[in-house]
């Protein structure tokens, strides 16, 4: 069968993309970005598209130069002077980006926050293939001091709080028979017993990944994406164990809820009613109620599950391979910056000089 080729003028040159295929890269591009990540940038460009408004009175457009991005860290990094701490932006400037909603409230931003302006600027300049100042030399070293400055000063942000196994088992026993009571005791043994699940993981965890295994009621979760394996790579620590207590309390809320299809989660309405799939901000809300219904006294977040499977499994010993499967950690590094000390039981190094050599 021979091809029919259309006129050479009428198609598109391998050199130059089309609008429709211009639109397509960028809805595959934005599918493919985890939804907090999207909001987290668009956040970050109106931040900078206002700012450079109100700072030099006129649009901003890429590339921008670098004393547009210096001009920026300075604006927005305290500095130490002889009258205390400082910054750039001028008052009224701050005030007019806290009024329209730009800012949430007046002074310097707190260091993660303008590192990651920054890291969402550069990104931009590559995604457009311009010159990228985040990349200037006096641009990374000024990021680089300026994070050592606020390291001497303790100004950068403490690590949440561990939820250990007995803050958890706390946290448990505030949850009742009814509806929402069963929902969230199998939210937090998942997100817990699990490997310490992302709260975005919680929230988007499926039936269709959801298994049962042998004749004890438990369950394997095949963890299929993650914040570490966005590619979706088949891996044997994908596959979750969830055992005994964890798998009951699922078991439970499932059976109460009727869900045999879609998001293991939903938000519970009034009259017990089952509605949609709960969003990652209402699972860090949850986690944060029942820290408070358990009385529990500390910085906990979502996150604090993450830490506090880790920094449960370090104290019982369990072998550093087998928690990292579960986490689904790479590095070494990366997961003992979870684990958090347990200075009123010690630990056998600490007691090092202590231990009798017989």
């Amino acid at each position: 069968m021979q091809l029919s080729i259309p006129p050479i003028e009428s198609l598109p040159q391998p050199y130059e993309l089309s609008d429709v295929t211009q639109r397509a890269v960028n809805d595959l591009l934005r599918e493919g970005e985890a939804q907090n990540t999207q909001a987290s940038y668009r956040s970050a460009l109106r931040y900078w598209a206002a700012w450079h408004a109100i700072r030099y009175g006129q649009p901003i457009q890429l590339p921008v130069p670098a004393a547009c991005v210096l001009q920026f860290i300075v604006d927005h990094a305290d500095r130490t002077t002889d009258k205390g701490l400082t910054h750039e932006l001028p008052l009224e400037m701050d005030q007019a980006l806290v009024k329209a909603g730009y800012k949430g409230k007046l002074g310097a931003m707190a260091h993660n926050t303008l590192v990651h302006r920054v890291a969402v600027l550069s990104k931009a300049h590559r995604i457009r293939e311009v010159k990228n100042p985040c990349q200037d030399p006096k641009v990374r070293e000024l990021l680089s001091r300026t994070r050592k400055a606020y390291v001497k000063r303790g100004a950068l942000p403490q690590k949440k709080d561990a939820i250990t196994r007995d803050p958890l088992q706390a946290m448990l026993e505030t949850c009742d028979e009814s509806l929402r009571g069963k929902r969230d005791r199998a939210l937090l043994l998942f997100a817990w017993s699990t490997g310490g699940r992302r709260r975005s993981e919680v929230a988007q965890a499926d039936m269709q990944f959801l298994k049962r295994i042998g004749n004890k009621g438990d369950f394997v979760y095949t963890l299929a994406h993650s914040k570490s394996n966005q590619a979706g790579v088949h891996r044997p620590e994908n596959d979750k164990p969830l055992l005994g207590t964890a798998a009951r309390a699922l078991a439970t809320w499932l059976e109460a809820a009727k869900i045999t299809e879609g998001r293991l989660f939903r938000r519970v309405r009034k009259g017990e009613q089952v509605g949609e799939t709960l969003s990652a901000g209402a699972v860090r809300d949850i986690v944060k109620m029942r820290c408070a219904l358990a009385g529990m006294e500390g910085d906990f977040s979502a996150h604090s599950l993450r830490s506090g499977f880790v920094s449960e499994a370090t104290r019982q010993r369990i072998p550093l391979a087998e928690t990292m499967a579960m986490t689904s950690h790479r590095s070494v590094a990366s997961v003992l910056g979870y684990a958090r000390s347990n200075l009123e039981n010690g630990s056998q190094a600490g007691r090092l000089f202590e231990i009798d050599d017989k």
